[in-house]
């Protein structure tokens, strides 16, 4: 079992931590090649580097796209932040980059208020594959929330 995350804040990295400790699971850390700082993350400046990638749908270029024995996973935990909605734009190079099939992928996010909405979805269909469950949407500092949520997963 696997939980692959990106965090560009460090919320979605505590949950995804508190999960795999609770599961017993591994961990990868989906990290842009160019890390982001706070100017980039400013969703209400058009100019900012989310706003641009959003604009222009750009796949951001990962340090590491597949995890170190991803043949070996059965079963994925994907976390990330909704950004406008969307799961954060490093998930589709992840997703993208690589094969699902096989798999069943158990997606969860974080956000200060928006939900799940159709991230997910929208992951599984660029994944093309995999047996994608529902997922769940925690705030910052959920992770004994979050935990408790993937335990009762039965996974």
């Amino acid at each position: 079992m696997l939980v692959a995350y990106f965090s560009a804040t460090g919320n979605t990295e505590g949950v995804a931590t508190a999960i795999a400790e609770r599961l017993g699971a591994d961990v990868f850390a989906i990290e842009a090649t160019q890390p982001y700082t706070e100017a980039d993350l400013n969703y209400s400046d058009d100019a900012s580097r989310t706003s641009v990638e959003r604009a222009d749908g750009t796949n951001p270029e990962l340090a590491q796209v597949t995890p170190d024995g991803w043949a070996d996973y059965d079963t994925v935990l994907l976390g990330y932040p909704i950004w406008w909605g969307e799961a954060a734009w490093p998930l589709r190079t992840f997703v993208a980059g690589n094969d699902f099939d096989g798999k069943t992928v158990v997606p969860f996010c974080t956000s200060g208020s928006s939900g799940i909405g159709g991230s997910a979805d929208g992951l599984e269909e660029l994944a093309g594959s995999g047996d994608w469950r529902e997922g769940a949407r925690f705030s910052s500092g959920a992770g004994d929330e979050a935990a408790d949520w993937a335990a009762g997963l039965g996974l």
